[in-house]
């Protein structure tokens, strides 16, 4: 499988947004996450980094 867990860093500590995510959209308010269960969220962020042979993406409240 390739999906990825989310995390959020927010003064400095990681918070983890979402597990096995699928599906990973920028959009006009932020980073649509969407869970390889259907499960979705919306996340006011830039993307930091992507590392999907780690299973991490990071991103940065904005």
């Amino acid at each position: 499988m390739c999906e990825s867990n989310a995390y959020l860093m927010r003064d400095g500590k990681e918070e983890l947004v979402m597990e096995s995510v699928g599906l990973v959209k920028p959009v006009r308010d932020g980073i649509v996450l969407r869970s390889i269960f259907g499960e979705q969220t919306t996340v006011k962020a830039t993307i930091i980094e992507m590392n999907l042979t780690g299973h991490r993406i990071v991103l940065e409240a904005i």
